[in-house]
């Protein structure tokens, strides 16, 4: 994946490939020599370049610089989210088996990994004077790109590896499908440990567009950011929207820079679709899906311009298109394909299988001609259709609506949650006898999560500390409720339906 910024590099070498908040811009030639000066100083740090290094940081620079470093010495990226716990942190290490860690600075979380299994952390931000350090050796490049990890239903981070074929299947497909190159400047609000981040990136720098970082507060003020930094693609998830008009700073025309406005991550509803393009009068605005063992995303729908033609969908939700065209998809329904039911796809885009193999346990089917049945017993093949989770529609002119999740995962401000996981996590608090976690619509529009429990009554502040040792701040809940008792089904099971009235 590299070599895509090395590549742009040699056409574009005096275009901005980078602009990061309180930092001068870089060009492109100055981020690849930045790029070789951090690849040099890790390897002479380490001596032996480990296989996969993990890397946990802010928007700054000295980041991004060490995230392709890592390519650059042929290694696999890691990264991991620089609000995450030490706890998780520690998780992730050992579920990747990392025994480096980088990271822009050495403070938070990351300074308390200082137990004797705990990898080794570097801290890259002191890269001045290293030039006489000597050149990189090639080495074999590893065939995973990088492994992003997200919640799993067992309580422990699951780890999705993404080969540089598959990423680069994805970067190639939508630097073609945008047109993107010098002149674009792109917004790269996503988290490095949320997928998105590849396509902010590398659609970038694979065209020779400029990577433009927000501040702590420009998601707060979108159309400010886009308008003092001229912006012209935008991608993020819909909550955004939400949040920019209940502060009544989304009028009419007031974004005419942007061009392209990508959301995902969550669905889109029409109504927040219709505010955003209502403010940018000369862009377009795309609702993109993808699950992050597909790489980033598979499908999008473009809504038209004229908002009389617009879709009406049975959930007020933007369609979320075709899936793309070098794939291949399926929706399945009883192991039969359906018009409506599970979305399964495979192709270039999709991943071997998880990092624990325990993981692909009912996430593939094996099938054609119509019949299909879920892979047990070994390995998942090429042949083989990922099984996304969610619920779709698909019309008779081959587009899909995103109706739901069929299992107990929900995105929460676009990070794929599991609820098991965060009650999992509840229930280690010892006044904590059992927990339910529900997702309920929030005052912006987006998700918010919200725990009943049992046990002994306990402040929310405690519980909320006692969740944030050990989960991401979006995974923990806003809202905390003690319950006596649980309301059940016929059958016995907890009735999650008639939790808040219970």
């Amino acid at each position: 994946m590299d070599h895509l910024v090395v590549s742009t590099a040699r056409r574009h070498p005096e275009a901005v490939a980078l602009e990061t908040p309180g930092e001068l811009p870089l060009t492109y030639r100055a981020l690849v020599e930045e790029v070789e000066r951090a690849a040099r100083f890790v390897a002479s740090a380490v001596g032996t370049v480990p296989a996969r290094i993990g890397l946990v940081g802010a928007k700054c620079a000295r980041t991004y610089v060490a995230y392709l470093a890592v390519l650059r010495l042929g290694a696999t990226v890691v990264p991991i989210s620089g609000a995450a716990p030490a706890d998780r942190i520690r998780a992730i290490a050992t579920a990747a088996g990392l025994s480096l860690v980088l990271t822009d600075r050495v403070g938070g979380a990351v300074a308390e990994l200082t137990a004797a299994e705990d990898p080794t952390v570097l801290e890259v931000a002191a890269l001045g004077g290293v030039d006489d350090l000597p050149s990189v050796d090639p080495v074999p490049t590893e065939p995973t790109a990088y492994i992003l990890f997200t919640s799993g239903s067992t309580g422990r981070p699951k780890g999705v590896p993404v080969t540089h074929a598959a990423a680069l299947a994805f970067v190639e497909h939508n630097i073609a499908r945008y047109g993107t190159g010098p002149g674009d400047r792109m917004t790269q609000v996503f988290d490095l440990a949320f997928d998105v981040s590849v396509y902010d990136m590398f659609v970038a720098w694979g065209s020779g567009a400029t990577l433009v970082a927000p501040g702590p507060m420009d998601l707060v003020h979108p159309a400010r950011w886009v308008n003092e930094l001229s912006i012209t693609h935008w991608a993020s998830v819909p909550s955004v929207v939400s949040a920019a008009v209940g502060l009544r700073e989304l009028e009419p025309g007031c974004m005419p820079s942007l061009r392209l406005s990508l959301f995902l991550g969550e669905q889109l509803t029409l109504e927040q679709a219709l505010a955003w393009q209502r403010a940018t009068p000369h862009g377009r605005v795309e609702n993109a899906y993808g699950p992050t063992e597909l790489t980033v995303f598979v499908s999008a729908y473009r809504l038209d311009e004229d908002v009389e033609s617009w879709p009406e969908t049975s959930n007020r939700t933007v369609p979320i298109g075709r899936v793309y065209d070098h794939l291949d998809s399926v929706v399945v329904a009883d192991g039969r394909e359906a018009d409506e039911g599970e979305l399964c796809v495979r192709g270039p885009q999709r991943f071997a299988g998880y990092l624990d193999g325990r993981d692909d346990a009912g996430r593939f089917l094996a099938g054609a001609d119509g019949r299909f049945t879920p892979v047990a017993g070994r390995s998942p093949s090429a042949q083989d259709w990922y099984r996304t989770g969610d619920l779709v529609r698909r019309g008779p002119d081959g587009v899909l609506v995103h109706l739901g999740r069929l299992d107990a995962q929900v995105k929460i401000r676009g990070y794929r949650v599991e609820l098991a996981e965060i009650e999992g996590a509840l229930r280690r608090h010892p006044a904590v006898t059992d927990a339910m976690v529900l997702a309920v619509p929030g005052r912006v529009g987006s998700l918010e999560l919200v725990a009943f429990y049992l046990g002994e009554p306990t402040e929310a502040r405690e519980l909320r500390a006692s969740l944030a040792r050990r989960l991401p701040t979006y995974m923990v809940p806003t809202r905390f409720v003690h319950k006596g008792a649980f309301p059940l089904t016929g059958n016995g099971k907890v009735d999650r339906r008639r939790l808040p009235d219970s």
